[in-house]
């Protein structure tokens, strides 16, 4: 096998190590602490399964989005927290613990949500009767990628605290140097989907991107949630599974067109959401 046939093997790895490093910061106390913040939960779940599909329909309606790629941007925003969202929690100071227990959340939601917005946008904008089954083995990556290593993490820090100490800085780096692996591979796997619908769906991939950090972190400042907590909430709404959008896109509903906007995601969400974290978390508000 190839190099670049093992790359994405050697990525997702590299990214169950990095959620290895994340629960040597964790506690069993830090997700018991959640039950004190009801509304975050609460406000971030409303925000997932509510707001984002509203924010895809009036960009749909405002920028006259082309039916076939409607459909596609709303598998997007039907589509829950990605993985890279705890990455991005953790670089920029975000309630980490908050973010894998949404993860898990509306991971396990969308079994349901992710299919009833598909078919609604299917019989709105394409009206081909096609329908979306739920995704079980999807749930059941993201647990195996995001919550086996954490646990493995923590129950380590129980046991060794010494060791835990000593590693934070060095998976902190590495975790910066996976988020710029994700970017590389994002751009080289979606190059020739990228270069040919840029023009017609950048705009609008790149203004929901913009538009569920900005309304995930400002509705919940405006909530009066403390700042790693708004910091999770923005970072879990704002990086969609892309990966879910096209393997929907792909192998359920066998169009490549319903999936390039999660392709064109998958690959300015790196860019924006580092932007976000340095232009706005940095700067304080």
């Amino acid at each position: 096998m190839s190099f670049t046939a093992a790359l994405p093997t050697l990525l997702l790895l590299a990214l169950a190590l990095v959620m290895f490093g994340l629960g040597l910061s964790l506690t069993v106390q830090d997700f018991a602490r959640l039950r004190e913040h009801p509304r975050a939960v609460l406000l971030a779940l409303v925000l997932q399964m509510v707001a984002l599909p509203a924010v895809a329909v009036g960009l749909i309606v405002l920028l006259g989005v082309q039916p076939i790629y409607a459909v596609g941007l709303m598998l997007l925003a039907a589509s829950p927290g990605g993985v890279s969202a705890n990455l991005f929690s953790h670089l920029f100071g975000g309630n980490v613990a908050m973010n894998i227990s949404l993860t898990a959340i509306n991971t396990v939601l969308s079994i349901v949500s992710l299919p009833l917005i598909a078919n609604w946008a299917i019989a709105t904008y394409l009206q081909t009767g096609q329908v979306v089954p739920l995704q079980f083995g999807k749930v059941l990556e993201v647990v195996g990628v995001v919550m086996v290593p954490v646990l493995i993490g923590m129950v380590v820090r129980h046991r060794q605290p010494g060791f835990s100490e000593r590693m934070g800085s060095p998976m902190k780096a590495f975790s910066a140097v996976v988020l710029a692996a994700f970017s590389l591979i994002a751009i080289v796997k979606e190059w020739s989907a990228l270069t040919a619908s840029i023009n017609s769906l950048g705009p609008v991939v790149l203004a929901f991107n913009l538009a569920s950090l900005l309304v995930g972190y400002y509705l919940s400042r405006a909530a009066g949630l403390a700042k790693p907590l708004a910091t999770a909430v923005s970072f879990e709404i704002g990086i969609h599974n892309s990966t879910l959008a096209i393997f929907v896109a792909l192998s359920v509903l066998g169009n490549l067109q319903l999936g390039l906007p999660a392709a064109i995601y998958s690959v300015s969400m790196y860019l924006t959401a580092t932007a976000f974290g340095f232009l706005v978390l940095r700067r304080g508000g």
